[in-house]
């Protein structure tokens, strides 16, 4: 079953983090973060919602680095109950599909749930202020990619670049839920 994230709780402050990318770097939230704005979107390798999208979220958040907008994705996933989400993979998935914006692993979980996070894909959009602005859906495309489907992030970030501030219609994102550890 599909899980569905709550609407923009607008003016939320982005939570900072260090996370390991598959580049080998670490990365907090000013290094990922762009003059304009900044997307955080959780996701992983194995979610058909994930995979998808991946060629136009790539796609996206080369346009987005274009406007000063930065982007960069956090796998949360428990990697030990799903392997496919292993942080090897991850490096895989990211050459398969181009995705060449920073792609952090959050292994203790903490960054998902600092920022309440329920699937994958969930985006969130700030303003350079680092205010919630966005928390949508990158597109229509559910587990079937839907051609020439209006690219909504993209949009709505374009709107937080340029003014500061998302759109007032937003439809939250659909994906699998997190696959969080055992309590």
């Amino acid at each position: 079953m599909a899980a569905v994230p709550p609407i923009c709780e607008f003016g939320w402050k982005a939570v900072d983090f260090s996370l390991q990318g598959i580049d080998g770097r670490t990365y907090s939230l000013k290094d990922v973060a762009g003059p304009n704005g900044t997307v955080i979107v959780f996701m992983c390798n194995h979610c058909p919602y994930v995979r998808s999208i991946a060629e136009r979220l790539a796609e996206d958040a080369r346009a987005l680095k274009a406007m000063g907008v930065g982007l960069a994705g956090i796998n949360a996933n428990d990697a030990s109950a799903y392997p496919e989400d292993s942080f090897e993979n991850m490096k895989a998935f990211a050459a398969e599909h181009g995705i060449d914006f920073p792609y952090l692993v959050d292994p203790t979980q903490e960054t998902a749930r600092a920022y309440e996070a329920i699937c994958t894909p969930d985006f969130f959009g700030f303003n350079a202020d680092l205010e919630l602005q966005y928390r949508g859906r990158l597109d229509e495309s559910k587990t079937t990619p839907v051609p020439n489907a209006r690219r909504e992030l993209l949009e709505a970030m374009r709107g937080v670049a340029e003014s500061g501030k998302g759109p007032v219609e937003q439809v939250a994102s659909m994906g699998c839920s997190i696959k969080w550890k055992a309590a």
